[in-house]
Parts: structure tokens; sequence; C-alpha cells
């Protein structure tokens, strides 16, 4: 109880430094475009470039905040080129490679921990590694492949929930030293406590009817409405699961080709600044064109309301990464938003809390 207290002291003051923008654009990291654009979340116009490729930035995936408000991409295929980016989150420039080695290879998730590390997935290692937030320094490997079904096979999407623990999507897939996969185990998603090390497996879904008769676990997101978890598969849908029991609550379909199967890979997740809607990308099989689609909340319920924001565009290269632009309070340069997806974490923590009181 007293690390569940801590941090839901450390999100209220959070909550007090931060204030969101009336409305955003969506920043989208295009994995074959190398490089991250920027679309109106209303509209769905292409508003422009916001980081342009460079030497060494390939294949971005996840975008997320750090505590000093910079923005921090996971890129790179190989074991020379992976690394985490730090850019400055209102002008896209680049500040720094700020974080590498320690044998990561192909990045996927980043998230912060209450620890003051930095949670890196390397997807072709089978490992999550943790650097030092404030200066990028290696410090040790967290967790990494066991050989069982339950292990850390393919780990993907990361996220700190309310209870404190680390959430792990995995693709159920295992990496040789080459980096060659072979899919033989299990999509999951995991729970590690992040003191003890040990975890537990939190969710296994079956295929989505109009997916590829596979699950391919991705983005993780938490509601800030019902404070639920939010899964997509790569391979389609959405699932919303309850924080506590484990139970999966409602599917999503992410089948905006309508073809069946469906003709569409799914991204990351992320909820708006203004409201309860939930965002995400996904892109054509054949093209890898990428589409911007956002599930609207009428009081709640968010199935069969999907909305294509920015359809088959151009500019999306098979997107998958995205998130909120942040608003800075110009009066206090150290202070900035953090995207709605940390908002969402902050406030499921108090209706996490609430409901243990209540029981």
């Amino acid at each position: 109880m007293k690390r569940i207290h801590a941090l839901g002291l450390f999100s209220l003051m959070a909550l007090n430094a931060f204030v969101l923008p009336a409305s955003a654009a969506v920043l989208i990291g295009n994995t074959e475009g190398n490089n991250i654009v920027e679309f109106d979340e209303t509209t769905g116009q292409f508003l422009g470039e916001f980081v342009a490729p460079f030497e060494g930035f390939e294949s971005p995936d996840t975008l997320t905040y750090g505590p000093d408000g910079d923005l921090y991409v996971s890129s790179g295929t190989t074991r020379e080129n992976s690394a985490v980016y730090r850019f400055n989150s209102q002008t896209g420039e680049l500040v720094d490679k700020f974080a590498s080695g320690g044998g990561l290879f192909r990045p996927y998730g980043i998230a912060f921990g209450p620890d003051e590390l930095l949670y890196v997935s390397s997807f072709r290692s089978d490992e999550i590694l943790r650097y030092d937030s404030k200066t990028g320094d290696f410090v040790d490997v967290f967790a990494q492949r066991d050989g069982t079904d339950a292990g850390l096979n393919g780990p993907n999407g990361l996220l700190f929930g309310p209870d404190g623990d680390l959430y792990v999507t995995t693709q159920g897939s295992v990496a040789d030293e080459e980096g060659n996969l072979d899919f033989a185990f299990s999509s999951q998603v995991l729970r590690y406590d992040i003191e003890t090390k040990q975890s537990e497996i939190f969710a296994q879904p079956e295929p989505f009817p109009a997916s590829f008769d596979f699950v391919s676990l991705l983005g993780l997101a938490v509601g800030p409405e019902d404070g639920d978890l939010y899964v997509s598969d790569f391979a389609n849908g959405i699932q919303r699961y309850d924080f506590e029991s484990g139970d999966l609550l409602d599917v999503l379909d992410t089948n905006y080709t309508e073809t069946d199967p469906s003709s569409n890979f799914i991204g990351s997740l992320a909820f708006g600044p203004d409201d309860n809607d939930l965002y995400t990308v996904g892109f054509n099989t054949d093209t890898a064109i990428g589409s911007l689609l956002k599930f609207e909340s009428l009081d709640g319920d968010r199935a069969g309301n999907l909305t294509l924001v920015a359809e088959n565009s151009p500019e999306l290269k098979r997107p998958i990464g995205l998130l909120f632009k942040a608003d800075t309070d110009n009066s206090n340069p150290g202070v900035s938003v953090p995207e709605p997806g940390a908002i969402a974490g902050l406030l499921g923590t108090f209706l996490f809390l609430s409901r243990k009181k209540r029981t």
C-alpha cells in the first residue's frame, strides 16, 4: 500500500503542475518514412513534418514525453543504430542521442518509471533494459526471456499502471543472436512488480474475428474516464480490461478497410487532450499508407463510433507511434504538458485508489 499511496501523491503533484491545451495536434511516427509528422486532431489536415529524417534515425516507433518535458523516441533496426533520441517537444529540434548500448536491439516501448529510470523494450533481444532518466547511461537488464510461454517473448509496448506495476505487451516471438524471429509463443500482456522483478500474465486474448488469425499486442493506454487498460492488437482490435480483475470488458473493431480478413494493421494508442476519445493509427497491409482513427466516446461507449480523421494519407507511411503535441507554459519553461496517455494514467491512479477505498 505504501507504494500505491506514494504513486498517488506523485500523481497529485503532477496534475497540479500540468495544464492541458484545449486542443492539440497529433504527432505520428512513420516507421517507413523515418520521420515524425503532425496532423490536426479534428480535421485530419497534414500540418507538416515535425522531425525530418536524419542519419541514424531509422524506423521510429514509440513516442513519449520525459520528466524534463522533452520528446523521447525509440529508433533503430540493428544493434548499431538502436537508440532512444531526445527532441525539443515544441520545435522538433534534436537535443541528443539520449540512450543506447547495453545490448539494445530494435527498441519499441519506452516508459519513464517512478524509480527515475527509463525502461526500454529491446524487441530483438527479448529484454527490457533500464537507463538513467537524467543522463541516459545504461543501468541494467530489468527482465529477459526465460524460455517459457509466460516469459518475455518479443517485448513491445510499456506502460506504468495506476498500481505502480509495469505492463508489457509481448508479440510471442523469440529472437536468436542475429535478431531472427521464431513465433513460438503466445502474445500477452505481462505485469511486472518493479521492486521484485516478478511477472505474471495479465491477459492473453484470442485473435479478433476480422484479423489474420494471430495476435500481436502492441499499444497500451489508460482510460481517463473509466481507469481501464486499453490494449491495441497489431493484427486488429482494441481490448479494454479491468485493471483490478484483468477481465476483458470490451473489444473495439479497428477493421476500417472493412475486408475479411482485414486489410489493415493497427499501431499505438492515445486519448484526446480535451475529451475521452481514443485515437490510434493504422496502415494498409499492401501499400503501408496510413490513416488516423478516432473512437468517439458517447456516454462511455465507443463501440461502433469509429471515425477516420485522416484516411489513406500519403504522409503516413507505416505509422506506429502517436501522441498529442505538448503545450508548454512559457512562464515556467521547466514544466510541459505530458501526453494524454500520461494524464490518463494519473487520473487512473485516483480511480484505482478510490476503488480500493470502496472495497
